[in-house]
């Protein structure tokens, strides 16, 4: 974690300056946060409640394992009839690493 982070500050950021004429370390771009998603697709349209749990549930444990993190669930911001998604219907799993998971994950 701290050798990719130590490297960026020491040998990239000066790189960067140099390059692109960057007249302060502020300036030279960073990476903020590193986000994980899934979305549970076509394997949760049409099954019953207690399958759809199941899947999110076993989708949602490996990104946790993955991420070292608890993930969050997204629901579906409006109605869909084509793709049969109803609005508030859970439809991903995301994390989003910050600082020093970011960089242990990177």
């Amino acid at each position: 974690m701290q050798k990719l982070k130590e490297k960026y500050q020491k040998e990239v950021i000066p790189q960067m300056r140099e390059k692109f004429g960057y007249k302060n370390d502020m300036a030279v771009p960073r990476i903020k946060k590193v986000v994980l998603n899934s979305s549970f697709g076509k394997e949760v349209v049409g099954k019953s409640a207690s399958e759809r749990e199941k899947i999110q549930n076993l989708i949602m444990q490996d990104l946790s394992l993955i991420a070292g993190q608890k993930t969050n669930l997204v629901k579906s911001k409006k109605s869909i009839a084509g793709f049969k998604l109803r609005e508030g219907l859970e439809i991903a799993a995301v994390v989003t690493l910050r600082k020093d998971r970011m960089w242990s994950f990177l």
